[in-house]
């Protein structure tokens, strides 16, 4: 037995320990698919808000499940591929569900071996050609969005796998940490932008090297590979924290895209992607993440689909945010996660998913049904990588 395999069965014994150490009243709040809710995260919602969250998500993920191909792949643009179905795999997870096993367990099987048949021979998760010159919403753009995102998943899947997928996971991810890796080395013309990621393709429009949406993707791949026990040598995770730390701007008080113009925005989305890769690479709570928090609480997510400026996009900002958030806990938790929840469900549509997010609709309901399930379950406390 691998330590990767002992550590899992460890950890399904001291949970089943726990679950028979609760009072009896207790376990009425375990349940398919649920970690057991402290008291604080049974007094966020009332007992009927929390039916109304477990059905809403449960909705979801049978509309996901009824947009998988044979391939394994779930349905979009060939672009956010195999990203998107990378999301659409953390989402089931997110609420308990696992390869192999109960009502999506082989759908679950065929998405993880769509998703390892994009690798390339250099480790790029990403099946399109990339074009030489940056063009955005094309390969250059979302191929490396694609990559991190699918390393992620492939990271948090990797112990719940059996033996023959469990090993082509674990060379799939050590030629991805490599590929990363690459990147990240990528000559850079500015000192501030040194241990960060951006494009696969550079272009003369496009005046920086690194940008914080990217690189906090691949600082949540490198930081779910390491929890997963794979190499992934510290100096990787220090020169991408040095880099989110330069992101913060005092003057703002939150984290912003890039140094140069005309690129130094900020939005709700970058906001949580700075607190998120802060806290995922060891520094909870600090002055920069709660700065950071403030300001997401002054521009809560309560108009759906609505964004503050053309930069945004409403999904993947609440996705980011909420994350975020709950990493932050406490107050910032509380003020947060409650409105956002219930303007989501009250948006939700019959069929159990999410309108396309506005200003990316080609990429359909499934990317912004994934992300919708993703910003719910962080009380779930089940997906490892974003554990608390």
């Amino acid at each position: 037995m691998s330590r990767d395999w002992a550590t899992w069965s460890l950890r399904i014994v001291i949970a089943s320990v726990m679950i028979l150490l609760l009072p009896f009243g207790h376990l009425a709040d375990v349940r398919a698919g649920e970690r057991v809710r402290t008291r604080a995260q049974r007094d966020l919602l009332s007992s009927t808000e929390w039916k109304r969250l477990d059905d809403a998500i449960d909705r979801a993920l049978s509309y996901l499940a009824s947009r998988q191909s044979p391939d394994g792949a779930f349905t979009t643009a060939p672009v956010g591929q195999p990203a998107i179905t990378s999301l659409c795999i953390l989402a089931f997870l997110s609420r308990g569900h696992a390869p192999r096993e109960g009502q999506y367990g082989a759908q679950l099987d065929r998405a993880i071996e769509y998703v390892l048949a994009q690798q390339q021979d250099n480790g790029l998760i990403f099946a399109m050609p990339i074009e030489p010159v940056w063009q955005g919403s094309k390969p250059s753009h979302t191929g490396i969005y694609n990559h991190a995102i699918a390393g992620l998943m492939l990271g948090d899947v990797y112990g719940m796998t059996e033996s023959t997928q469990h090993e082509r996971i674990a060379q799939a991810i050590k030629s991805a940490v490599r590929f990363t890796r690459e990147q990240q080395e990528r000559p850079k013309r500015t000192e501030f932008d040194k241990g960060g990621w951006r494009y696969l393709a550079g272009s003369p429009h496009l005046p920086n090297d690194s940008d914080l949406t990217v690189t906090a993707w691949q600082l949540m791949f490198l930081r779910s590979a390491r929890n997963a026990e794979f190499d992934v040598p510290k100096e990787y995770m220090d020169e991408a924290m040095a880099y989110i730390r330069r992101s913060f701007n005092p003057s703002t008080g939150t984290f912003h895209y890039a140094q140069l113009a005309p690129e130094t925005h900020h939005s709700r989305a970058v906001a949580g992607c700075g607190i998120l890769a802060l806290s995922l690479g060891g520094e909870h709570e600090s002055e920069m993440a709660r700065a950071s928090g403030e300001w997401i609480l002054k521009r809560p997510l309560d108009q759906y689909n609505r964004t503050e400026n053309h930069h945004e996009r409403y999904h993947y900002s609440a996705y980011h945010c909420s994350q975020g958030m709950f990493q932050l806990g406490g107050d910032y938790w509380t003020r947060f996660y409650p409105p956002m929840m219930r303007t989501l469900l009250d948006n939700q549509l019959g069929d159990g998913s999410w309108p396309a997010e506005l200003r990316e609709d080609y990429l359909g309901s499934v990317y912004s049904t994934s992300l919708a399930v993703l910003t719910l379950t962080p009380p779930y406390q089940l997906l490892p990588i974003f554990q608390r």
